[in-house]
């Protein structure tokens, strides 16, 4: 492609919103331009980059037996109210107005339904199917240029089982797919147990890269590899002591107490012998949950222990349920019928201090196996930075990181739903087991940014960069460099080599030079009057910024060595 008939609108400024470097360099780069809030147009040096993504995509998911499909964005929301999900994504789904239809923000439901009609026996499983298409999500607050847009385009496949068996079997065929692409795409990431979200299903996993620009918080351990989203990850943090002896409960005043740390430091007692209660309504039904000291209580881990969704009781809900303001509620002497949970760092301990129930009152000595009926120990803290590894104890990190892709083992939740069954060898009935695998191509592309950049701008991979190589006609006012220019961009395309040919004549070379770091292409081809006099040109390799001379008769092999070789 030459550059003077191309479109390549490079910018050197760009909006005050573009914060992070990969949306900074698409701008600049001419990569994207925005159209309105989460929304954005990718033009054709961008396009070129995401076609490379998709082309990666493909070949490993027809490597595992996947088939392409293309199907519609545009929804009857009919589908969506069989699986429930109009409900739980809420606002985020896009709605038609005056008819009933929802843009997709994923396409289980299309999936199962098509499931529903054409799969009749264990014969006709398994199957895996995918597909690369727009996706639409009324996301409250875009920012991040293309991370976190409302338009926004995703591979997502669906497997289809006849046993669980057969379900990890296509899971662990997807994880090993998605290691591949986001290698071959040449990204640094790391895999994390996640939790499944609005999607459902038994078991999840996230595809991560580490970054400040991320917007997931995750527990990562640099020596056994552990990684986690802290939605639901653990660590080796110790439990409660117990003591030998439990001594009879004390009722003890404690004025104007409202934290753990003024309770600890009241008392002369460590915060782990302080049980902090705290009250949660679920299913309308009042909960009381027992964290150890400033243990931070876990949302998404409570709302898996109690199986559905949880909030935090008002202060005026909480005087009337235990006769007592926040700070000052503890298990014994309640005024309501409360399920009761505690954190497992708590179980079976005793000596331990809580509310009384009563203002400006506490009581110490509290035994958890003799003075308060729990129903249930789960694991409900979130992880704190240098906390012990649970499989190797070495000290974690608590990271930000981006989200590349997910994976989930759905199980049955919307072959039941959605009625998707099948005749098993006995000729029984039985609902279809589902995983559903998704894929953002902008987020490749721009964590591939994030992680391949310089102050010049970006450093592509040959894998998917826009063009092979970046030819530069140095001299536009040289007769000589321009025939010799014209001739290899003849010669190396018609050896299949992609070639951005910077053939501009109202521009310096500087400007060119500038621009060609900006773009990224992995190897540039400098074609200059001072070499050419020598029978030189010269080759600039944009990562390292390596530069060296070869003979002219000897570069187009040498390029076909650099693009073709490994």
């Amino acid at each position: 492609m030459r550059f003077s008939k191309g479109f390549f609108p490079t910018v050197k400024e760009v909006p005050s919103d573009a914060i992070i470097p990969s949306h900074q360099l698409m701008i600049r780069a001419g990569l994207i331009r925005p159209l309105g809030a989460g929304i954005f147009s990718f033009l054709p040096i961008g396009y070129a980059v995401m076609k490379n993504v998709m082309q990666i995509i493909r070949e490993e998911m027809d490597a595992i037996g996947g088939q392409e499909f293309c199907l519609p964005a545009l929804n009857p929301v009919e589908l969506w109210e069989e699986s429930d999900r109009v409900r739980s994504f809420g606002d985020t789904m896009f709605h038609v107005k005056n008819r009933a239809l929802v843009l997709a923000p994923t396409h289980e439901e299309v999936i199962t339904s098509i499931a529903r009609n054409h799969i009749r026996s264990y014969k006709d499983l398994p199957q895996i199917w995918y597909q690369i298409q727009t996706k639409f999500r009324n996301e409250p607050r875009p920012k991040s240029g293309v991370l976190r847009g409302r338009q926004f385009n995703m591979k997502d496949s669906y497997s289809l089982d006849a046993s669980q068996e057969g379900l990890d079997n296509s899971y662990d065929l997807h994880a090993e797919a998605y290691k591949k692409i986001y290698s071959r795409c040449g990204l640094h990431f790391f895999i994390v147990g996640a939790s499944s979200g609005a999607m459902g299903g038994s078991g999840s996993q996230e595809f991560m890269v580490e970054s400040e620009a991320g917007e997931d918080t995750v527990a990562l351990c640099d020596s056994c590899h552990y990684a986690a989203n802290v939605e639901v990850a653990s660590s080796g943090v110790a439990p409660a002591i117990r003591t030998k002896e439990s001594h009879a409960i004390e009722e003890i005043f404690t004025p104007n107490i409202k934290t753990i740390d003024q309770l600890a430091e009241f008392l002369k007692v460590g915060t782990d012998r302080c049980a902090k209660s705290l009250v949660y309504i679920g299913d309308g039904k009042p909960v009381l949950i027992f964290m150890m000291g400033n243990d931070q209580l876990n949302e998404t881990k409570l709302r898996t222990a109690l199986g559905t969704d949880a909030r935090a009781a008002e202060p005026e809900e909480l005087s009337s349920l235990t006769g007592a303001d926040a700070g000052s509620i503890g298990p014994i002497g309640l005024k309501a019928n409360f399920t009761i949970i505690a954190d497992k760092r708590l179980e079976g301990a005793n000596g331990l201090i809580s509310g009384a129930n009563k203002n400006d009152y506490h009581i110490r000595n509290i035994d958890f196996n003799r003075d308060v009926k729990i129903g249930s120990y789960y694991d409900l803290r979130t992880v704190e930075q240098g906390e012990p590894c649970l499989k190797c104890s070495k000290p974690l990190r608590i990271v930000k990181g981006i989200e590349l892709g997910h994976i989930f083992k759905l199980g049955t939740k919307y072959s039941v739903s959605m009625k998707a069954n099948f005749l098993d060898d006995q000729g029984k009935e039985q609902p279809i087991i589902m995983g559903s695998y998704g894929i953002g191509l902008e987020r490749i592309i721009a964590c591939f940014i994030e992680q391949h950049h310089d102050a010049s701008g970006i450093i592509w991979s040959k894998s998917i960069a826009p063009y092979d190589i970046h030819l530069i006609c140095v001299n536009a006012n040289s007769e000589t460099v321009v025939a010799k220019s014209e001739e290899l961009y003849r010669m190396l395309t018609e050896t299949h080599i992609s070639v951005l040919y910077d053939d501009r004549t109202n521009v310096t070379p500087g400007f060119k030079f500038n621009d060609a770091d900006l773009l990224g292409m992995p190897l540039q081809v400098i074609v200059g009057e001072k070499n050419l006099k020598n029978n030189q040109i010269e080759l600039k390799e944009r990562l390292t910024g390596k530069r060296w001379t070869v003979a002219v008769d000897q570069l187009v092999g040498e390029v076909k060595n650099r693009v073709f070789g490994s």
